[in-house]
């Protein structure tokens, strides 16, 4: 397969996860603002400060009001992060490579993109349907990772996509995460008060984990939350699931498997990261701090992307636009979000 078929593969398949998280992003604070008492206001800053869009934020606006970073986050072209503006490149990787993908899936992605692009953002003043509109994204991002699972066939193809959507879903776990860390609701209360555990509730809401949660766990605390969405190897948004599931595709597209070793700087660095993760028990996690743990996490998964991009994606020049900036957006987003060092690249 050629180079740059896997990278618009790959990149196909983070964008649309990176969609998908977006969308789930804003249900953070919109499952939040149904619980929260009238006297305690929203807060929207703590969402850009988590995905590392914070300082391209406040070089076009002034205050992070909810109308204004809901339509950065979705409408904004001059946010490459943006729903608007990863579904615009995840249709044009899709474009270059109609060849390899399925008719279906094609027509997925399109029909996707066409739909966003021609909403009016003016629409949005009443929270009942901007949730509906983010359940809707979801719902088609969902839609497309099936028709992908149910028209490709098992090979390099679509060992890639499946290397890219978890390396991506995997990131944004750890950030829906420290969205929490971020949020200075925390200061109002000790750990485990209710509004302590308001927050955490939104979290597992926002990435469909409360349901599964309470099948495991019977009370509600952050030890266990936390232990679900990092090290729980069954449930498919955790931390462990995404990283142990890029694995083995890494591993599939040289022909091999993890248990024989590994054969390249790529394999070796997610392979660390897989088995780091199934030696952690929780209370490690909040023995460093969590916030420092899912900060070297992130950081140690932009060297997995760095990893596969000089293993498999840099071995020929003249890349496309679109691929490149991918590459870039990538690096900026895994970078210290906490010590806030992130450089947005061009």
């Amino acid at each position: 397969m050629l180079s740059r078929v896997a990278n618009s593969i790959y990149w196909m398949n983070r964008y649309i996860e990176r969609v998908e998280n977006y969308a789930r992003f804003v249900g953070v604070n919109f499952n939040l603002a149904l619980d929260l008492p009238p006297d305690v206001d929203e807060q929207w800053e703590p969402l850009l400060i988590a995905t590392a869009d914070h300082y391209l934020f406040y070089k076009y606006y002034e205050k992070p009001t909810k109308e204004d970073v809901i339509h950065f986050m979705t409408f904004d072209k001059r946010n490459p992060n943006s729903i608007i503006s990863c579904l615009y490149e995840a249709r044009e990787n899709a474009r270059t490579i109609r060849e390899t993908i399925s008719k279906e899936m094609w027509e997925s992605i399109n029909t996707f993109y066409l739909s966003i692009r021609s909403t009016n953002p003016d629409n949005f003043r009443n929270m009942d349907h901007m949730q509906s509109y983010f359940t809707e994204i979801r719902k088609s991002c969902q839609l497309f990772h099936g028709v992908v699972d149910s028209s490709i066939t098992r090979n390099e193809a679509w060992h890639f996509g499946r290397l890219g959507r978890h390396i991506e879903r995997a990131d944004k776990c750890s950030r829906f995460l420290d969205v929490k860390y971020f949020t200075l609701l925390q200061d109002s209360g000790p750990s485990g008060s209710t509004l302590d555990l308001m927050l955490w509730t939104a979290v597992l809401k926002s990435v469909s984990a409360y349901n599964m949660y309470r099948q495991t766990h019977r009370a509600l605390t952050p030890m266990n939350i936390v232990a679900f969405l990092i090290l729980d190897k069954l449930f498919p948004r955790s931390i462990a699931y995404c990283v142990r599931q890029a694995e083995l595709s890494l591993y599939a597209i040289a022909g091999s498997i993890p248990e024989r070793g590994h054969t390249n700087v790529a394999e070796r660095t997610l392979s660390k990261i897989r088995s780091e993760l199934e030696f952690t028990d929780v209370e490690d996690v909040f023995k460093m701090g969590l916030h420092q743990y899912l900060d070297r996490f992130q950081t140690s998964n932009n060297e997995v992307d760095n990893a596969i991009f000089d293993m498999y994606f840099g071995l020929e020049t003249g890349h496309s636009q679109s691929q490149s900036q991918g590459h870039s957006q990538s690096q900026s987003q895994s970078q210290s979000s906490g010590q806030f060092k992130t450089q947005w690249m061009n």
